[in-house]
């Protein structure tokens, strides 16, 4: 058993991120079914990304591809940690690498709040 909830259909953004493309403009849109973990990003240095891969407890091991604002394709490697917030918001802790190329990172992106009625 897990102890964070489910990501399914919860919308999270970047607060932090270290030499990365992402940023508090691109908005990650998660899906989550029996281990598999999935989402479609865009927004900010992003026209459209996408991550495939797993959860096992709190931790995900994922893959993205995304094509950049200026027409360019990136892909690589994340491990996230997931921690529960206040008021039961959740934060993906990250360490990256891409493998379309050199570099390695850290980013912290929190699900957004809810927009209410």
């Amino acid at each position: 058993m897990t102890g964070a909830p489910s990501l399914d259909g919860r919308d999270f953004s970047v607060v932090d991120n270290q030499d990365g493309e992402v940023d508090a403009a691109t908005v990650f849109s998660y899906q989550e079914q029996d281990g598999v973990v999935s989402a479609r990003y865009a927004g900010g240095a992003i026209r459209l990304g996408y991550l495939v891969g797993t959860r096992r407890g709190d931790d995900l091991d994922f893959r993205y591809v995304h094509l950049g604002a200026a027409g360019d394709t990136a892909s690589g490697r994340c491990r996230s940690r997931i921690e529960v917030l206040g008021g039961g918001r959740l934060r993906l802790a990250e360490e990256w690498e891409w493998e379309s190329r050199d570099g390695s990172g850290t980013s912290v992106v929190e699900e957004l709040q809810s927009k209410g009625i």
